[in-house]
């Protein structure tokens, strides 16, 4: 009996090297999440104190909390994800169109200051917190999922995520850009806040749509060629006892975790020590931000090709070092030593790089 030709077509597309413009559409997918998320990190503290109004407790609780609910519902989205039937849109770019749009308005919403009574704005940033960071991972983590339903090869898949890695850093560094140029320009800090809210709502967008029109056709044709696992999946008892029992696991979650929980406590206070502290302007703490996340950017191929000599385990020794050095400086920083305070960022994004490249792209084993 002859094989179906329109199957081996499929097959053979599958196998194909994916085309250069289906991995920049992969790519775009992680613009808009990066933007948001690290806007909100460098600057919703500040905004809900120093423009909302909130009190410092408030405005740390409606952070907690947003937090603690995007602990809790990224399972669930992922649960939902998975089992979402494969129609039209597959079951993962279905969440990233129907989430696009509440995902940026959501987004927009945090930066508008509706009242003055504290209760009622307290309340209204706990409701937008929850609804923004539902909406991000119904964005983010289906979009993560299709890294592994694209191609099945490893290389494929390492130039995917390469490609993805380059949108988010960029996306970064492009909010950092057009907050410093509104802070210059616009000098009312509500106006400065609710424009630089609206804009990269809109940029955020956009580039889901890019994404879900960009690697639609190659989902569904990896989809046919890969049909449905029909194994049984574990318990979910079973699965727990073996992740908690797996220590290189566990120890490099933790690694992960307590690099990641510095960066962002750090990036959350900055504003505040920089202004308050140093005296320096929001345009200039932007700076700060800006030379942070350049130096990190730049030092990723940096540590990239030390780690092939040296292994992984002393790069992250290296930059987790001079990362506490710039932690002490930041420390021990007096107002008016603004070149001391370039120089504390530039050691801190080479400790931030080894935080994105380790632990969270190498085997556990490598870091023992």
């Amino acid at each position: 009996m002859s094989a179906d030709p329109s199957s081996e077509s499929s097959a053979a597309s599958v196998r194909a090297p994916l085309p250069l413009w289906t991995k920049l559409a992969f790519g775009a997918g992680d613009l808009g999440t990066a933007i948001t998320a690290n806007l909100q990190v460098f600057f919703l503290m500040v905004f809900l104190t120093n423009v909302a109004g909130l009190s410092a407790g408030l405005a740390g609780s409606v952070l907690m909390i947003g937090k603690i609910w995007d602990a809790i519902n990224d399972p669930i989205i992922g649960y939902l994800s998975d089992r979402t039937p494969k129609g039209r849109w597959g079951r993962r770019h279905i969440w990233m169109i129907s989430a696009a749009i509440p995902f940026g308005v959501c987004f927009f919403l945090n930066w508008w200051v509706p009242t003055t009574d504290q209760t009622l704005l307290f309340a209204y940033y706990i409701i937008m917190g929850l609804l923004f960071n539902t909406f991000y991972t119904a964005v983010n983590l289906p979009y993560s999922a299709l890294t592994a339903e694209l191609t099945e090869d490893y290389n494929e898949r390492t130039s995917l995520n390469s490609f993805r890695f380059a949108f988010s850093i960029g996306g970064s560094i492009g909010a950092l850009l057009l907050a410093q140029l509104l802070f210059r320009v616009i000098q009312e800090p509500p106006t400065q806040y609710i424009v630089l809210g609206g804009i990269a709502a809109a940029l955020s967008v956009l580039p889901i749509y890019w994404c879900v029109w960009g690697t639609q056709q190659r989902v569904r044709e990896f989809e046919q060629h890969t049909p449905s696992s029909c194994q049984s999946r574990l318990p979910l008892k079973t699965q727990l006892r073996l992740v908690f029992h797996n220590r290189p696991f566990l120890l490099v979650m933790g690694i992960y975790l307590c690099s990641w929980l510095a960066v962002q406590m750090t990036a959350s206070l900055i504003p505040f020590f920089i202004g308050d502290w140093l005296r320096m302007s929001p345009a200039e703490y932007t700076q700060v931000a800006l030379v942070v996340q350049s130096t990190a950017m730049g030092m990723l191929f940096v540590w990239s090709a030390v780690s092939r000599r040296l292994g992984k385990k002393a790069v992250y020794y290296m930059g987790m070092t001079l990362w506490i050095i710039a932690q002490a400086g930041l420390f021990l920083l007096q107002p008016g030593q603004t070149a001391l305070v370039y120089v504390c960022a530039i050691l801190a994004g080479f400790g931030v790089s080894t935080a994105i490249l380790f632990p969270g792209q190498c085997s556990p084993m490598s870091l023992i």
